[in-house]
């Protein structure tokens, strides 16, 4: 009888461990927990944070950083809390579906054996939405700084705007990510296709179809800016994002979602995990060709010319890229020699015009890499092709156009490295190319005019062209703006406003007395309301006395707008 006892003592305490963490207790709605945070994201340098829960939904624990919470005013305290349980809401019925369904599950239950993963809102630095930091997958005698638990961490303040669901599926991605390749297959993936499908996940979600102050809209004028970043060299810059969102959002115009996918459950990564989910997709390109055609696509964007030089998504269909412009004077003999340098995957366009008779064009690259070279010959928008240089064991290569000007109304050269498909390193190797036009000499004045007012009409449509595609852009900067006049009514919840930047700059300057929290952030909630109030009481003669008021309302009209016009403009 002893030894069946003790057997049995054996038996529950083998089933104890094996069922623990099945019984660990969950996080309870209102207690605070201290978190590790990236001192590198957060705001204030922090390591350590205290954070109280807000909100435990279906799928997840949402998390407040105390101090941001408690300094906020009451009504946006209530608003936080109202916008969480909408996010919440989102994520267990759209997002969390959507995305496990696509790409697999994320590590359930998981490090800290909860079914539920947490979503930790933080001061972090203003360029970035989130983070996700795999070292709290792992335990703390591996990663001293793990908080042992799924988790993915936000941007405090994005809580007011509808952007936070793109930041929130991005950041679950890498979530999945991780269980998917690190933790199953023991792979790390290469960082730009792990951000390719993270950035992709919110035009999946349909997050995107409203351009206006999507992250697609973000990602398209970071991509205007440098459109020529190498797409694998990741910097963990503005450029790198832009980029690599422009290149999947054509990626899957093409292919279809499962193309990321389908790399996601490959036991290979980057390129040649995509390259394999080509080959299942039954595609008979592979990702260098691929690449290839979206940097022919990403100039012409016309499906007249091909259905796989255009993008399918509607918001991007005037997306274009500017090209460097080489125009050739109209005389007996011009001869250009140009040299550049470049990365691996990354994209030039040369956009070659005028000049009257053969063109004749020479390219030579570094020895030691492998070149791409595509070119486009246009007549007009919709008349273009597509052709490929052939280049020898030392990469040179050579075009000839007769009567080029006649024939054709631009040349486009678009070089590019395809050398390797991992372990990309910084070098720039260097190529150059020599463009040659032999000619007679015009006889008839009137003639050699004509073509001169040709070439400068096309010029001035290609900077109205660049000019159009710039517009957005230079209204979107905001520190480019500068406060010269108060124009219109301001008031309680505007969003992204340049004048309510201003307005905050003129009631900071005011002094502690008016604007003590001093924040400029172009949006219009408590505390920016209170400034205005205490600013309409301090001029209470200009401002109040007309209409017979002794208080002030929080609402810039047009008296307060005069005041502030005359502040701004002694």
């Amino acid at each position: 009888m002893p030894d069946m006892r003790k057997n049995i003592y054996y038996l529950l305490f083998f089933l104890a461990i094996i069922f623990l963490p099945f019984f660990v207790s969950a996080d309870t709605l209102g207690q605070t927990r201290e978190f590790f945070i990236d001192s590198s994201y957060d705001k204030s340098g922090r390591e350590k944070i205290l954070a109280s829960l807000k909100k435990v939904s279906l799928k997840a624990y949402f998390y407040m950083d105390s101090d941001w919470f408690n300094k906020l005013a009451p009504g946006d305290q209530e608003l936080v809390q109202t916008n969480i349980e909408a996010l919440s809401k989102e994520f267990d019925e759209k997002i969390y579906p959507t995305l496990t369904q696509t790409f697999g599950q994320e590590w359930a239950p998981g490090i800290d054996s909860d079914y539920n993963i947490t979503i930790l809102f933080h001061q972090i630095r203003d360029d970035a939405g989130g983070y996700f930091n795999n070292g709290d997958e792992y335990p703390k005698y591996q990663s001293p700084k793990s908080n042992e638990r799924e988790i993915i961490y936000l941007n405090s303040q994005h809580i007011f705007f509808p952007i936070i669901k793109s930041y929130l599926a991005h950041e679950f991605l890498h979530l999945i990510t991780f269980n998917q390749k690190e933790r199953l297959k023991k792979i790390q993936e290469e960082v730009w296709l792990n951000e390719a499908r993270a950035e992709y996940a919110p035009t999946l979600l349909g997050y995107d179809s409203e351009y206006d102050g999507s992250n697609l809209q973000q990602r398209v004028k970071q991509f205007i800016l440098a459109p020529t970043d190498s797409l694998t060299e990741w910097q963990n810059q503005k450029a790198d994002y832009g980029l690599v969102n422009v290149f999947t959002q054509y990626l899957v115009d093409q292919y279809g979602v499962r193309i990321l996918a389908d790399s996601l459950q490959s036991s290979k990564t980057g390129i040649a995990s995509l390259n394999e989910a080509l080959i299942k997709a039954g595609t008979q390109k592979d990702f260098s060709q691929v690449f290839s055609d979206w940097l022919a696509a990403i100039f012409l964007n016309n499906c007249k010319v091909s259905p796989r030089y255009c993008y399918k998504n509607g918001n991007l269909l005037n997306l274009r890229v500017a090209p460097s412009l080489i125009f050739l004077p109209s005389t007996q003999k011009t001869s250009v020699s140009l040299n550049y340098s470049t990365k691996e995957w990354q994209g030039s366009w040369y956009r070659i015009i005028g000049g009257e008779g053969d063109l004749k064009l020479e390219f030579k690259g570094q020895e030691n890499v492998k070149f791409k070279v595509s070119y486009i010959l246009c007549k007009d928008t919709d008349n273009c092709q597509v052709l490929f240089l052939s280049l020898d064991e030392k990469q040179k290569g050579e075009i000839l156009l007769k009567d080029f000007s006649k024939n054709w109304t631009a040349l486009i050269i678009i070089p590019s490295i395809q050398s390797k498909i991992s372990n990309f390193g910084k070098g720039e190797p260097n190529f150059d190319f020599l463009v040659a036009i032999s000619t007679t000499l015009k006889t008839e004045d009137e003639k050699t005019k004509e073509g001169l007012l040709a070439q400068i009409d096309f010029l001035k449509r290609e900077i109205a062209r660049i000019q159009e595609q710039l517009k957005a852009l230079l209204a979107e900067k905001g520190q480019m703006f500068v406060c010269q006049r108060f124009d219109n009514n301001l008031y309680f919840g505007m969003q992204n406003n340049t004048e309510v930047s201003c307005l905050q700059n003129v009631l900071k300057d005011q002094g502690p007395e008016i604007y003590p929290e001093g924040l400029v952030t172009g949006n219009f909630f408590s505390v920016t309301r209170l400034a205005v109030i205490r600013f309409q009481e301090k001029y209470t003669q200009d401002i109040l006395t007309p209409f017979g008021l002794t208080n002030g309302t929080g609402i810039v009209g047009p008296r307060t707008r005069a005041k502030l016009n005359q502040i701004l403009i002694p």
